[in-house]
């Protein structure tokens, strides 16, 4: 007997068909529910909280970035204001072709008038009227003369306009240069702001536990420099030393003690003459004079400085004129090694040479260290070393 089993439906356990709307609904929920749970398992979690030690590095970065954002603040400032008052000259020069110009025509105008009264009576009526014959030619000489001049103005005229408008091409030209150096002055100031708000929001943010710690790093940095500017310190001293040694060998045998102070000499390859030492004698006189006084970015002084501001100003003292940025000092005067370092060098810092200080000896500086601080002394050491120059 044939069986009838594949003749029946096959039903679910309640009665209802698989593909009803009901059972598409719950397929797709629990799909989406399962979709879901596997993508908050795999989901990477929240970035964790920086440690202390990663918040120090990255302040101490965006305060580099901020120290090279005000050198190109610097830059732009420099070049805005020698745009300035090249804009200020040639409109001077504009105003003055313009004078000229309405000089030249009113000659042209009174020319004119009287060529327009002249022009009314021939030569032969001319000499019909003439209360005589030499009265005629006295007049046609005048009339000459007049036409020659007329000729000149005429020449002046033309002139002083193609100077007036070349005049007016050139401060066209430099009224836009100044605003392309407005502009990009702007956009350094702005770049400026942001990085030291940044820094700013990631101080904020540690509690009164991390900032203890962090100050606890910042104290281990500084004392780790402090010890490599006291190594130097005795280095210098035993160099000073020798060389005293060395001078006292070299005395005549009379006995002279000699009456030099020594201001002169320095370390190694680094001594130079007493020329150098009375300057960096101003330099570092003027520099101490500073300390206490605020960092501000793009501020050469007298109330507060950056730190290419101090440099300049106090090298001034000396009567050198040193360029406002780092970059540019860096290129001033002679290249000399950490080793052959005397009161006065300047010491630059970090790759981009965004840094300077004015080395006062014993493997110290006298620098304008970062917003927020103020002008004081300070280990060599305690930024990474770009490089050493004299400047006179």
């Amino acid at each position: 007997m044939p069986t009838l089993a594949s003749h029946r439906k096959a039903r679910t356990r309640t009665g209802i068909r698989a593909n009803t709307p009901a059972v598409g609904f719950t397929t797709a929920a629990l799909a989406s529910v399962t979709l879901l749970s596997t993508q908050s398992a795999t989901a990477a979690p929240a970035d964790p909280k920086p440690s202390v030690e990663e918040v120090q590095k990255k302040v101490d970065d965006l305060y580099r970035q901020a120290g090279t954002a005000t050198q190109q603040y610097n830059k732009a400032k420099e070049a805005t204001d020698t745009q300035r008052k090249s804009v200020d000259r040639v409109l001077d020069e504009v105003a003055k072709s313009a004078d000229k110009v309405n000089e030249a025509r009113r000659a042209l105008g009174t020319y004119a008038a009287a060529q327009y009264r002249a022009g009314a009576v021939g030569p032969t009526a001319a000499l019909m009227f003439a209360d005589s014959p030499e009265s005629y030619f006295e007049q046609t000489q005048l009339m000459d003369r007049l036409t020659e001049r007329q000729q000149g103005a005429v020449e002046d005229f033309q002139k002083e306009q193609r100077s007036a408008a070349e005049q007016r091409t050139e401060a066209t030209k430099s009224l836009e240069t100044l605003t392309e150096s407005q502009a990009s002055l702007k956009a350094g100031k702005q770049k400026v702001q942001n990085k030291l708000a940044a820094a700013r929001s990631l101080l904020s943010e540690l509690t009164a536990e991390e900032k203890a710690r962090l100050a606890a790093l910042e104290r281990e940095k500084e004392q780790e420099a402090r010890r490599k500017a006291e190594a130097k310190a005795k280095e210098e001293a035993a160099e000073r030393e020798r060389q005293e040694e060395a001078r006292k060998e070299r005395q005549p045998a009379t006995g002279d003690t000699g009456t030099g102070t020594g201001a002169g000499t320095g370390t190694g390859s680094g001594a130079t003459d007493g020329t150098y030492a009375a300057k960096a004698e101003k330099v570092l006189a003027f520099a101490r004079a500073q300390i206490g006084k605020p960092y501000v970015w793009g501020a050469t002084g007298p109330s507060s400085y950056d730190c290419s501001g101090l440099t300049a100003a106090a090298w001034k003292e000396a009567g050198v004129q040193l360029p406002r940025t780092t970059w540019d000092q860096v290129k001033v005067g002679k290249r000399v090694a950490t080793a052959d370092l005397l009161p006065g060098d300047l010491v630059f810092f970090y790759d981009d040479i965004s840094h300077v200080g004015i080395y006062k000896g014993d493997g110290k500086m006298i620098h304008a260290p970062k917003p927020g601080a103020n002008v004081r002394e300070e280990s060599i050491y305690y930024m990474p070393i770009y490089g050493s120059v004299r400047p006179a």
